[in-house]
């Protein structure tokens, strides 16, 4: 085999950063999405009441779109 070149190398090394972290994705997801919503939990700047509303203006905008259509 020849040399490879090093657009070749960078190749096989960014394939091998991704591949290596979707593993850890899938292989963690119960731990990090467990992290993940108790992140979103201690924002303090997030009002809990807010996205209760914010939820139900949605769901009442789709629901105005459907009908509309």
């Amino acid at each position: 085999m020849g040399k490879a070149s090093g657009a070749k190398q960078a190749a096989v090394v960014v394939a091998a950063l991704a591949f290596g972290w979707l593993a850890i994705e899938i292989a963690f997801k119960p731990f990090l999405d467990k992290f993940r919503s108790s992140i979103d939990n201690s924002d303090p700047s997030k009002d809990p009441d807010d996205a209760d509303t914010d939820a139900a203006a949605d769901a009442a905008a789709a629901a105005a779109t459907v009908e509309g259509m």
